[in-house]
């Protein structure tokens, strides 16, 4: 069932616990925190819904039709299916949403093609897991995930000595019907507008730390559950024209709180494993789908970022300039070196799991990796091109209200290239990606998105064939040998 966005607004009117500060929230679809982002949720939503898009965005199988992001791929063609979907969802948002509907879903999918990987030990979660992943598809779920621990706690020896319980989510006793959980975990970005959260361990865990190595899923309105946001940037934003991605795209980031949430046993995955609570991730292509999403999701943020590189220069027409017409060429060569990546990732696709294809691994994160390193260097050469431009336009839009103010407005700040409002409009957008309060929201997103840089790198270590790099150089050094010395 592909639900609409009304459908699925109303489905976040469910008692669920949001706090900011010490204000509880009743309604995340009304409140001024949430609204336009709650808006732009139901856009991702209604999209699957209009005729040009439903075939991108949708497939049909036995008679239903299920957000593309539920595509198990068998050919490359399936994975094209895939790419174009993500990339038509992160359009919607110009990829400044990097927790949209596909993400986690796109994780549930990759981990569906290997479920064997869920059975071990006592615990045979394989069914599990493909029954969530039916819930998710028929039911068109939208999950986040809390996959990390909170920063402190790891170092468990301070919590030890004070006499203080470690504040990660552990599992603190088992029932017939399920297992009880507390702690907390982080970052569960976008959970206010979420069906349900995926709660497991993306970093690797000690072999001691069993009781942490849970890994399930929970709806937003578990009881015992609390979403205690950060402060919402969205409240900075008077008005569309003066905070145009303040305004509509705030995401929000939350921390899981859990104080004896239930978990049935149909909803858990992983039980007392500490390394297998890391392996699902990456002995399943779930890794693989879902941060081939987050290339795709960027590629689209590279896109409005070149076009504004672009458009910045042209208003002053400094584009006629040589040297600033290096400057929009390289950063035109970097959207096309990403774009590359990620068309490479199909046309070099891996046949794993058997039965199954796969997006290039090496190459999904040669991307990530590429992603990571580079965004601050991106911003900052867009904040160059727009040099004190962006300080010198009216506080507010609302200078067009008055009828003197507006007159010297139109008159003063045109430029023989732009009209004053359509370049005020344009310097407002600039902002909001290079200085205000959002811009900086968005460049530690980026760079911490996958984790700390060595991270990335590590996965990038793991997945590259070693043997047939030193086979190269054992192979050229075969052909010759010591000479003879006389």
């Amino acid at each position: 069932m592909l639900k609409t966005g009304a459908e699925h607004l109303e489905s976040l009117k469910d008692g669920r616990t949001v706090f900011i500060g010490k204000e509880k929230v009743d309604d995340v679809t009304s409140h001024p925190a949430f609204i336009n982002a709650a808006k732009t949720v139901a856009t991702l939503y209604d999209a699957k819904h209009e005729p040009e898009y439903r075939d991108i965005l949708s497939y049909e199988e036995d008679n239903e039709r299920y957000s593309m992001w539920f595509l198990k791929a068998k050919t490359r063609d399936d994975l094209r299916k895939r790419t174009s979907a993500h990339k038509r969802i992160a359009d919607l948002s110009c990829g400044l949403f990097g927790r949209s509907p596909d993400h986690v879903a796109s994780f549930v999918t990759g981990m569906s093609t290997n479920p064997s990987i869920f059975d071990s030990g006592d615990h045979k979660f394989s069914k599990n897991l493909i029954s969530y992943y039916e819930h998710m598809r028929k039911n068109d779920i939208f999950a986040t995930y809390a996959v990390l621990p909170p920063q402190a706690a790891r170092n468990p020896d301070f919590y030890e000595k004070q006499n203080l319980p470690v504040p990660t989510l552990r599992v603190i006793r088992e029932e017939d019907d399920g297992v009880v959980i507390s702690g907390m975990k982080m970052l569960a970005t976008s959970a206010v507008f979420c069906n349900e959260i995926w709660v497991g361990n993306l970093l690797p865990l000690a072999p001691s730390q069993v009781k942490e190595a849970i890994t399930c899923a929970m709806p937003c309105n578990a009881k015992g559950l609390s979403l205690w946001m950060r402060q919402p940037i969205s409240l900075n934003a008077d008005n569309e024209f003066d905070s145009p991605l303040t305004w509509k795209f705030d995401e929000t980031d939350v921390l899981v709180i859990c104080e004896e949430v239930k978990i049935p046993w149909d909803k858990i995955f992983v039980l007392d494993d500490a390394i297998l609570a890391r392996e699902i991730y990456i002995k399943t292509p779930g890794h693989c789908y879902g941060n081939h999403q987050a290339n795709v999701r960027y590629w689209s943020k590279m896109q409005l970022i070149l076009g504004l590189c672009s458009k910045i220069t042209q208003s002053t027409g400094a584009d006629q300039i040589p040297a600033v017409r290096e400057v929009i060429g390289k950063m035109s060569a970097q959207e096309a070196t990403l774009s590359a990546m990620i068309h490479g990732q199909i046309e070099a696709a891996e046949n794993w799991p058997e039965n199954y294809l796969t997006y290039n691994r090496r190459m999904m994160y040669a991307a990530l990796d590429w992603c990571t390193d580079k965004y601050s260097g991106i911003i900052d050469e867009l904040r160059t091109l727009c040099g004190g431009g962006v300080f010198q336009m009216p506080a507010s839009v609302n200078v067009m209200h008055d009828e003197k103010l507006r007159e010297d407005f139109e008159k003063y700040f045109q430029t023989p290239q732009m009209e004053a409002l359509d370049r005020m409009k344009l310097m407002r957008l600039a902002w909001d990606f290079v200085g205000s309060e959002f811009a900086g929201r968005q460049q530690q997103y980026e760079k911490f998105y996958a984790g700390a840089s060595f991270i990335i790198r590590n996965h990038s270590h793991r997945e590259t064939d070693w043997n047939f790099f030193n086979g190269i150089v054992d192979d050229f050094m075969n052909e010759y040998d010591v000479p003879d010395i006389k």
